[in-house]
């Protein structure tokens, strides 16, 4: 099997990258950045809004899995047009390669974010959305990203599955998500702050058993379902900074105004992964805390050493 990443060299993509090796994936990255973090994979420059090269870089593939986006919700408001650009129309792009090269599926990197459109509090792959409520656009850039593989299996017959994401963390996360900005504030004796209260809970999921449910999810049972890939565990950003502290030590926490359209948090069942595909995480929230404040210490040593 031939299974293509995009965005294969940023946070998520690379640890997919890693789980499809260890699962003996032949794999092949596909991001503008071509910078990829093991050199035993093929990696092709291309940029998913070129629908040529797309076309040609997706050709021979089995399987693409599809991570490429504007996640960064900072990014998203900074830029909405743009954002709404590159996370739908190029969902559009690949879904149109994986019909023009007759792929076998598209697996499309989607997030629990979109059950901010969700009216109950508990959730799960049934629940409906109400367009009044989206709240943001990187939400609303997911829903239809979803919608276009479920268009594109309705017209053109190519296969799909959907993983909503949990809010990852681990090794390799962008420095502007929240905990690596936690870890860098208290390393320079900066306080920690907390939007509102703190009280917004999500169940962080440890990135590598994110990056295994993409293993998964080539089970011929995940074809055309959609997944929640979310933890086990419900954690409040006020518990990050206190863990943090913790671990890192720093000045302490500062609480800050709420932001406008942040995701507050629902109770998510990721029941239907466990019992389709097997899926469930397997790192507790502050065993994945201590590797991902390792890792980063280990960053700034690196750092240290090169000066």
């Amino acid at each position: 099997m031939k299974v293509g990443v995009t965005g294969g060299c940023g946070f998520i993509g690379s640890h997919v990258v890693d789980k499809l090796k260890d699962a003996h994936v032949d794999v092949r990255v596909l991001d503008s950045v071509a910078r990829p973090h093991r050199d035993d994979v093929e990696c092709l420059a291309v940029d998913i809004m070129d629908q040529d090269a797309l076309d040609r870089a997706t050709r021979g593939l089995d399987v693409v899995f599809h991570l490429a986006a504007v996640a960064d919700v900072n990014n998203v408001v900074a830029d909405p047009t743009g954002s709404v650009a590159l996370n739908v129309l190029g969902t559009a792009h690949v879904l149109e390669s994986a019909r023009r090269n007759g792929l076998r599926r598209v697996v499309l990197a989607s997030t629990v974010w979109v059950y901010s459109a969700a009216r109950e509090q508990r959730v799960d792959e049934r629940s409906c959305f109400d367009p009044a409520q989206t709240g943001h656009v990187y939400t609303t850039t997911k829903i239809a990203s979803e919608m276009l593989c479920h268009d594109y299996r309705t017209l053109f017959n190519v296969p799909f599955t959907v993983l909503r994401y949990g809010i990852p963390y681990g090794p390799r996360m962008r420095p502007s998500l929240v905990i690596p900005i936690f870890i860098r504030k208290a390393l320079s004796g900066e306080p920690m702050t907390v939007a509102g209260d703190g009280s917004q809970n999500r169940k962080f999921v440890y990135v590598e058993d994110l990056a295994d449910a993409h293993v998964l999810a080539l089970a011929p049972e995940a074809e055309n379902e959609t997944y929640n890939i979310d933890g086990a565990e419900e954690v409040s950003i006020l518990r990050i900074a206190e863990t943090v502290h913790r671990l890192v030590g720093g000045k302490g926490i500062e609480f800050v105004p709420a932001r406008a359209g942040d995701y507050a948090g629902k109770q998510v069942s990721s029941a239907k992964a466990a019992r389709e595909i097997g899926w469930t995480p397997k790192v507790d929230f502050d065993t994945g805390m201590e590797r991902t404040v390792h890792w980063f210490l280990e960053q700034e040593r690196a750092v240290l050493r090169s000066a």
